[in-house]
């Protein structure tokens, strides 16, 4: 597992969210409570962007493209058509810098 620079605590406003790139798509959550969260980026019900064009509802991830929920969390899927968790990554903060661990 590697530490990867995410980007500053505040370029990130609280409620919204970023795809970061890589091999393998990760969306950033920041909560309206100011916590950071990272998740694949891709739903598990269809290939649409969890960072470009989901809402952050609370702890849930709402993909807008059929309304599947998600523990933004643990990726648990919390209603159909989702039926498979998203993975999840670590997100540490260090100095006024998001990492995420992947």
């Amino acid at each position: 597992m590697e530490r990867h620079l995410a980007c500053t605590v505040d370029e990130m406003g609280k409620g919204t969210s970023r795809t970061l790139d890589g091999d393998v798509p990760v969306a950033l959550f920041r909560s309206d409570e100011g916590e950071f969260y990272a998740t694949a980026d891709s739903c598990t019900h269809e290939q649409w962007s969890l960072g470009e064009d989901s809402d952050l509802e609370g702890d849930e991830i709402l993909c807008p493209l059929h309304m599947a929920r998600f523990d933004v969390r643990t990726g648990r899927p919390l209603c159909f058509p989702a039926t498979i968790a998203l993975q999840t990554y670590a997100v540490e903060i260090e100095d006024g810098k998001v990492y995420v661990i992947r």
